[in-house]
């Protein structure tokens, strides 16, 4: 068949087209042979999708109406026919790109992810007048991670809707505009304690100086936005006067990073993500864990130490709520990425202004002031499952750890 010169096709939602569905057991060369049968008549190719499924292919492709329907029918017929493969002809109209308009990101995160849940979630996308085009796995471990492309949506609706069912069903809900931004050079900027690593720092440091339970009570009121958090932190640092500045070391040794923390930084960086810190806590471990972690930028407080003592006093100004937004602002700035291509990773209330501000506001394990501020929660307590929310899934993960030569741990989320 020959086009003319400069042919664009270009199929209207009144033009009559064909889909073609084979399924069966995967086999080479399924997608070759289809296509290679009909390649003599006059028909365009607009659009395939293929899957495969504990060794089951399904094989999808919408084609224009051919001239010669009987001969296109008996070209398809004899591949299912010759591969013993289930074939589904139909004919109707259009492109079906109507459907496709307002497209949005559905991630879902469960450990496990049970037949309910996706029972539920199914229903709310129907009741909200979307549909579910597409499906696709993001990781099975070390939690199972489901991708949807919807369309037709209201997302604030469907978020709102679908946030409702996730604290129902007992699993982590995403929902994100489909755009090129989601391909973007992004800065991911996080809070550090209950967020990148196990605890808080202030908290490790009160156990050395003998008034952990006291320090933990302010944490926890200021952390519930009970407190204003540059009060609450002088009284709390208050506490810590006359401990040896050694404790500074003893802590930083005795710091745990959150399972799949270095994961995520390693893969993101990869992609050429840029990453900040800002923190609440202390120069003198922040500075350290940004060193380790090969972090680009960071910020946080400074505790004051003379003579070789915490004098009980936080040196300069505070970084407190608003602080960190300016902090994200500022690195972005820096990086020259745009703010709207940032993601902001915390935990408390403190971080809400920082969520805020961020173009995807990610509470991860979070106080429920967080939670209700920010545009996704996740609860599960692997921080790189992070990454599935931004389109990555654990193949790419493992794959690019592999081409790097890197060698993950036994764990069940290396990192």
């Amino acid at each position: 068949m020959t086009r003319p010169a400069g042919h664009v096709p270009v199929v209207t939602f009144t033009d009559p087209t064909v889909s073609v569905l084979l399924i069966g057991a995967d086999q080479r060369g399924v997608t070759h042979r289809l296509f290679a049968a009909i390649a003599h008549l006059d028909i365009e190719v607009i659009d395939i999708e293929q899957l495969v499924l504990r060794g089951r292919l399904v094989l999808a492709a919408l084609l224009t109406d051919p001239v010669d329907r009987a001969g296109f029918e008996a070209a398809v017929r004899s591949v299912a026919t010759e591969l013993s493969m289930d074939l589904d002809l139909d004919y109707g109209t259009g492109d079906n790109r109507a459907r496709r308009l307002g497209r949005i990101h559905v991630t879902v995160l469960g450990a496990p992810l049970l037949p309910s849940a996706m029972a539920g979630i199914a229903a709310c996308i129907a009741e909200t007048g979307a549909n579910i085009d597409r499906i696709v796995r993001m990781a099975r471990y070390p939690v199972t991670a489901i991708d949807l492309d919807v369309s037709g949506a209201d997302p604030d609706l469907l978020r709102i809707t679908l946030s409702r069912e996730a604290a129902r069903q007992g699993v982590d809900i995403a929902v994100q505009p489909l755009g090129i931004s989601r391909h973007a050079q992004r800065l991911v900027v996080m809070d550090v304690d209950s967020t990148l690593i196990e605890g808080e720092v202030i908290e490790m440091l009160a156990a050395h100086a003998g008034c952990e339970p006291e320090v933990a009570a302010v944490t926890g009121a200021a952390m519930r936005g009970e407190l204003d958090f540059a009060e609450s932190l002088r009284a709390r640092v208050a506490l810590l006067a006359g401990a040896d500045a050694g404790v500074l070391d003893e802590v930083y040794r005795s710091i745990v990073y959150t399972r799949g923390a270095r994961t995520m930084i390693r893969t993101l960086k990869r992609l050429g993500y840029r990453f900040a810190l800002v923190s609440g806590g202390f120069s003198q471990i922040i500075e350290r864990i940004a060193q380790d972690l090969d972090i680009d930028f960071w910020a946080a407080n400074t505790l004051e130490v003379t003579g070789g003592k915490l004098t009980g006093r936080v040196s300069g100004p505070i970084l407190d709520r608003a602080g960190k937004a300016a902090a994200l602002r500022g690195f972005a700035a820096q990086a020259s990425i745009p703010v709207a291509n940032t993601v902001a990773i915390g935990d408390g209330a403190n971080d809400i202004d920082m969520i805020g501000a961020a173009g995807l506001g990610i509470a991860f394990n979070a106080k429920p002031a967080l939670r209700d501020a920010a545009d996704t929660s996740v609860t599960v307590p692997y921080l790189d499952a992070i990454v599935y929310l931004l389109g990555i899934t654990r193949e790419e993960v493992e794959a690019g750890d592999a081409a790097a030569g890197f060698v993950p741990g036994s764990g069940r989320s290396p990192g």
